[in-house]
């Protein structure tokens, strides 16, 4: 690798995991032994920033992050993950493929990740687990495009897990991420198709200064609203953010008489 600041970013990252995999390996032995680690959240959010570091990102951050809310962020890149779990103690919901990855998928389940079975039909169980861990001062980050893009485009965003978002003291913040910005979309960052991780990560160390923006928009009380409502209540908010069209779905029967702009009224009639 003849790029210095490659080769430095890449043995920062190497060190990096060498790290958490020790600091990993002493969590599962406690745990193993019945010991409650009370420090894991702040260690959790010191990985998350360290690697962000270690990788040159740039973090430009507006708005504020709501003491505990479930999050409803659009998904670009794996990236998206250390990026918010950066800015506080956050759980995170991922692809059931992520527990498999070497190293990143066993912390992350130590770290308190729940991960969903794609066509498991897990919904029922998975949305009191979210609202719990709200309703006990937790944020738990949800991605419900389903799949990432390349920063340029919003996908539908699937509503089912949204459903947490209906139950009493479970608010919802839409999260807006960039890579780059508005005008000008990261097109390194997304990591989309059929990219494999290690490949993604040489290209990213190579990266000149990645700029990632994160933008917290205002919080939503979704009980009397639909899941459907919620879930376009959010795509509207962050595409607004994103300079994105989103009009592409104002056709979709769930969104038909939802409000334009502006937070959705509380008063509209839950859909079946």
């Amino acid at each position: 690798m003849s790029n210095p600041r490659a080769l430095w970013r890449s043995l920062r990252v190497v060190e990096h995991l060498i790290a958490a995999l020790a600091i990993a390996l002493a969590i599962a032995a406690g745990q193993r032994v019945g010991l409650q680690c009370r420090w894991v959240p702040g260690i959790a959010r010191w990985w998350h920033g360290r690697l962000c570091r270690a990788m040159g990102l740039h973090l430009e951050v507006a708005g504020e992050l709501a003491p505990s809310a479930l999050l409803v962020a659009n998904h670009i890149s794996w990236l998206d993950i250390p990026v918010l779990g950066s800015r506080a103690k956050i759980d995170f919901l991922s692809k059931a493929e992520v527990r498999d990855w070497p190293l990143i998928g066993w912390m992350a389940e130590i770290v308190g990740t729940l991960f969903i079975f794609r066509g498991g039909n897990e919904t029922g169980t998975l949305i009191p687990r979210i609202a719990e861990r709200v309703r006990a001062g937790g944020k738990v980050a949800v991605f419900p495009e389903g799949t990432t893009t390349d920063g340029t485009r919003l996908q539908r965003f699937h509503p089912r897990l949204l459903g947490a978002g209906q139950l009493d003291k479970v608010p919802i913040q839409p999260v807006a991420l960039r890579y780059g910005t508005n005008a000008a979309p990261d097109p390194l960052a997304p990591f989309v198709d059929d990219d494999a991780l290690v490949p993604h990560l040489a290209r990213l160390v190579r990266h000149p200064g990645l700029r990632v923006q994160i933008r917290f928009l205002p919080p939503l009380d979704g009980h009397a609203l639909s899941r459907r409502q919620i879930a376009e209540h959010c795509r509207r908010a962050i595409g607004k953010s994103l300079d994105m069209e989103t009009s592409d779905m104002l056709s979709h029967p769930a969104c038909r008489g939802a409000p334009q702009s502006g937070s959705l009224s509380t008063s509209l009639v839950e859909a079946a």
